[in-house]
This record gives C-alpha cells, sequence and structure tokens, in this order.
C-alpha cells in the first residue's frame, strides 16, 4: 500500500467551483480525504507539508507537435512527454503532422507502441517518475496535405481521439464531406480558420506595428472570413467540431453568436496569444514568430476576456519544437511556433493570476476540465473517491529557462535564459 497526505495545500477544483485550503490524503493512487486538517491514515504514510502550493485537477492540453517519428532533433516521444509532465499535463493531444503521418492505423499503432516502450523505460529507473497519457489527434487528409480524406472510421477504430490536420483547409467542399462522414463517429474533428489566400506572404497581423516593422502582414479577415464560412457550414450538419487557433477578436465575437446559436463547437486559443501582443515584436525576436501572428492589444484583451467568461473553452499549449539553426534566423524567415509545455502553466499564473486579470479556478478550468471536454474525455476531479490524476505546483519557485533545465530537446521560447517564477512539484497520472 502507498499512502501520502499533503498537508496544508490550496485545492482547486473547477468541477466544484471550490477554491480552498486544507489536507489531502491519496493512497494507493485514489483521493481518500480531503479535509482541514487529517489525523487517521495508513501506517508508514508519507507526509509533505504544502503550504503555498496548488493542487488542481492534472492539466490537459488540446494539440501539440510531437518530432517523432521523423524530427526526432526537435522532439522525441519520451522528451515530449517528459516536458508536459514538468508543466503539469496528465493528458496530451498529439498533432497528426509527423512523418510519416498519423493518417492511416499502422502509423498510429506505432505510435502507441512507442508510448508503451517509453513508459515502460520509465518504469525501470530507481526513481519511476508520472508520464502524461498522450492522445493522438488522427489526420484529417492524406499527408495532413488537404487533398484527400482519410479512413475516418479505420482511424477512429484505431483509437485516435478526434481529426485534426493541424493545417488549414482550403476546401469548402472537402470540409463538407468530412463533416458528414465525421458525424456517426462521434469524435470532434479541429480545424484551424484560416484563408491561406489572404495570408499571402504575412508574417505579422496587419496593421500599424506591421507598417512600422516593415513586416509583411496577415490580415484579420484570413482568419474571419474563414471562420465566418466554416460556422455556416457547421450549421448544417451536428458534427462536433474545434476551432483552433482562435487570434482575433472579432473570431471571439463570431464564436459567441454561434454558440448562442447552439452549434456544437468548441473553441482555443494558445497560450502565447494570451500573453503577447503584436507590440512585442519590436524586438525582431523570431521565437515569437507565429501562426496565426499575435494580434493587437484588443485582440489580447478579447482573448483573455473570452476565456473568462468561457466563450473560448481552452487554453491550448500548441508546443512546436524547432533545432536551434531552424529558429535563428530572421524573422521573416523563422518556422512560426514555441515550445510551451514546461513554460505554460508558470508564466499565465504570473502574468494572469497573480495580477488579479483571471482567478485561479479560470486559468486551472481552460487549462484542465475544458480542454478534456473539448476533446469529448471525462475530465479529472479533485473529490474524495475519485483516481489521483493531480497536479501539484508551486508558484514561488524561481528558476531560469535554460537548455540545460528544459526537459525539450528544443528551446525555441523567447524566455530562454529568463527567470521565471513558478514550477510544477509533480503529477499523479493514473495507469
Amino acid at each position: 500500500m502507498s499512502s501520502e497526505l499533503l498537508q496544508n495545500v490550496r485545492v482547486l477544483n473547477p468541477a466544484s467551483e471550490t477554491d480552498r485550503v486544507a489536507d489531502v490524503l491519496i493512497v494507493d493512487g485514489i483521493v481518500k480525504t480531503i479535509a482541514p486538517q487529517v489525523t487517521e491514515m495508513p501506517f508508514e504514510t508519507q507526509i509533505q507539508p504544502c503550504e503555498g502550493l496548488i493542487l488542481g485537477p492534472g492539466l490537459v492540453d488540446l494539440y501539440s507537435h510531437s518530432g517523432e517519428p521523423g524530427f526526432e532533433a526537435r522532439e522525441t516521444l519520451d522528451s515530449l512527454l517528459s516536458a508536459a509532465a514538468s508543466g503539469g499535463f496528465t493528458r496530451i493531444a498529439i498533432l497528426p503532422d509527423t512523418l510519416p503521418a498519423i493518417d492511416n492505423p499502422g502509423n498510429l499503432a506505432w505510435l502507441q507502441q512507442k508510448f508503451r516502450e517509453v513508459r515502460n523505460q520509465s518504469k525501470t529507473l530507481d526513481k519511476p517518475i508520472s508520464l502524461p497519457h498522450p492522445y493522438f489527434w488522427g489526420a484529417l487528409t492524406l499527408n495532413t496535405k488537404g487533398q484527400q480524406m482519410t479512413e475516418l472510421r479505420e482511424l477512429a477504430a484505431a483509437g485516435v481521439v478526434g481529426f485534426a490536420d493541424g493545417q488549414p483547409l482550403q476546401n469548402l467542399a472537402l470540409i463538407r464531406r468530412l463533416l458528414e462522414y465525421g458525424q456517426p463517429l462521434h469524435k470532434p474533428l479541429a480545424l484551424w480558420a484560416c484563408n491561406l489566400d489572404l495570408v499571402g506572404n504575412g508574417v505579422v497581423r496587419d496593421g500599424v506595428i506591421a507598417t512600422q516593422l516593415g513586416l509583411p502582414g496577415n490580415p484579420t479577415i484570413a482568419e474571419t472570413s474563414s471562420l465566418a464560412s466554416l460556422l455556416e457550414i457547421i450549421a448544417t450538419f451536428d458534427t462536433p467540431l474545434h476551432l483552433m487557433r482562435i487570434s482575433t477578436a472579432r473570431g471571439v465575437e463570431l464564436i459567441q453568436a454561434a454558440k448562442a446559436k447552439g452549434l456544437p463547437i468548441t473553441a482555443s486559443t494558445t497560450w502565447m496569444h494570451l500573453l503577447f501582443n503584436d507590440e512585442a515584436l519590436q524586438s525582431y525576436n523570431p521565437n515569437l514568430r507565429l501562426e496565426p501572428p499575435l494580434g493587437d492589444r484588443q485582440d489580447q484583451i478579447a482573448l483573455i476576456q473570452a476565456v473568462q467568461q468561457g466563450i473560448l473553452d481552452g487554453i491550448a499549449i500548441d508546443h512546436t519544437p524547432y533545432a536551434y539553426e531552424e529558429k535563428t534566423v530572421a524573422f521573416t524567415e523563422a518556422p512560426p511556433g514555441v515550445i510551451g509545455l514546461e513554460l505554460a502553466l508558470p508564466l499565465l499564473w504570473e502574468h494572469l493570476v497573480a495580477t488579479g486579470t483571471l482567478s485561479a479556478l479560470e486559468l486551472w478550468r481552460a487549462l484542465s476540465t475544458q480542454p478534456a471536454q473539448c476533446l469529448h474525455q471525462t475530465p479529472a476531479t479533485l473529490a474524495i473517491g475519485q483516481p489521483a490524476e493531480l497536479t501539484l505546483f508551486d508558484p514561488h519557485c524561481a528558476w531560469k529557462a535554460e537548455t540545460q533545465t528544459l526537459k525539450s530537446l528544443s528551446s525555441n521560447t523567447p524566455w530562454l535564459g529568463q527567470p521565471i517564477a513558478g514550477r510544477v512539484v509533480r503529477i499523479w497520472c493514473p495507469g
């Protein structure tokens, strides 16, 4: 029997809307007691003083990229899961744009077997570590190229969590067919609203800042015109759809209106779009080259408010690793994306919760229970009798994001070398 007592820990449970200090007793992976003070416990219970620490349901990432297979120099499945665990995630949904892509059951089976090997290896260590459970998005189209639909039913039977390409689909007739074929499978489809013809060669949001910096602009309507078209098609079907990477205030308005009409949609933005706006681009830091690009200050405010109000259901990490040589180039030549699994929780807490912009429960909900619901999964909950799928977080722990302190093989982040307040102590992950 294993038994541990977390004393005087701040317990966050979005499911019950509770935020309180309590003792939490965990026995054999099950939450046995949550009380102001626990005095009865099994013999040899490990007692951990947790004053000032935060305990909540395990975090869930909606979509991130793996380097393996195909780009192992950027990230392996082992390093990806280690980074996710270090950042407090107990579940992570991996996009299918690997090489080869997750566009058939055989490629999915290879990744599932690889995960089993990684997990078995972690159990043989002197100090076994908990690893998050990976879920795999199946590709909507062959090789995620947006041309030919995959065998959705076969992928669903093989165990994908849902369907996504992680790239914008431009063919509306294909999107319609995907919604038709996906409807009876009862799995989420995830689409990114983006009109590539309107994007052109734009690398920053079109506007005053783009003009000042002399960088080609990507207009707001590249997102909103595509989003409006998608919502019109969705209104014809009852297929659950997740809208990825919302980045504009107008996009939030469209989603709010669609939800008010009862459309079966969920939506997310990325953590970087909550922390930055295009004013940060004055540095020309290639690690701020994102797709979609950072919006203006009003976009940023609208996204934060949408998370607070539940218009946007989740905050995605969209962890996108690149090797040093790939990202250390001119801004316009840099591939879009940053790492984030180890950084998102502490930085969101520091900049949004500690400042009073979001409550602790609002942030935790958008990183845990609501992303699970977007994936059609039962969310973890910090309640008596439930499996311990938990994250323990120290918001005051000071550390520096450096190549030797990051679990990820890549270090493409604007916080590299910068001090950070807050770090995950550990996770509990069933199974």
